[in-house]
């Protein structure tokens, strides 16, 4: 497989990632269905070429996400968890201990929607009062409801991986020669 061949898919992935973080700023639901989505793309990337070529789309989608989404909270969720979870998560499940393993995955997504909380509040300004109602602190609500959707999400992610392999992956190696 030839340098050029990986440049123009890893270009096309980078453009379809892109895509996706601009309609961030068209469609009100896609602040956290996108960037899911963009991240889920670069799975096909890390099983054809690697998990070098999917930090380089990784980076050029989120530079290029800065520039080009409308929904900076979107970008926020890509850079910090959803741009680098599918890359990371072939590195995680190499580790042999399945107790290990999804410890540091949940300790991943903690530190990162933790640190997306408080960057949103610092950068885009969003009034840190606003996630009271009742009394009830809502961002603890959120994370404990997130922990959740994270397992589902990663198990997706598992599936479309297996899946990927049985469907995908022998088309594109007969095309790719």
């Amino acid at each position: 497989m030839t340098k050029s061949f990986r440049l123009a898919f890893c270009g096309i992935a980078t453009a379809l990632c892109t895509l996706l973080m601009f309609l961030t700023g068209i469609i009100s639901i896609g602040t956290y269905a996108f960037p899911a989505l963009a991240g889920v793309l670069l799975i096909a990337v890390v099983i054809e070429f690697g998990k070098s070529w999917a930090w380089l789309v990784y980076v050029a989608v989120s530079v290029l996400s800065l520039f080009l989404a409308g929904d900076k909270e979107a970008v926020v969720l890509f850079i910090l968890f959803f741009g680098y979870y599918p890359i990371l998560k072939a590195q995680i499940e190499k580790i042999h201990n399945r107790v290990a393993a999804y410890i540091l995955k949940f300790s991943v997504f903690n530190v990162s929607m933790v640190a997306c909380f408080f960057l949103s509040i610092k950068l885009l300004s969003v009034p840190e009062d606003s996630f009271t109602v009742a009394g009830i602190y809502l961002p603890w609500v959120f994370l404990l409801i997130g922990n959740i959707i994270f397992a589902v999400y990663d198990y997706a992610l598992s599936l479309l991986v297996v899946s990927y392999f049985q469907r995908f992956h022998p088309y594109f190696r007969k095309w790719s020669k």
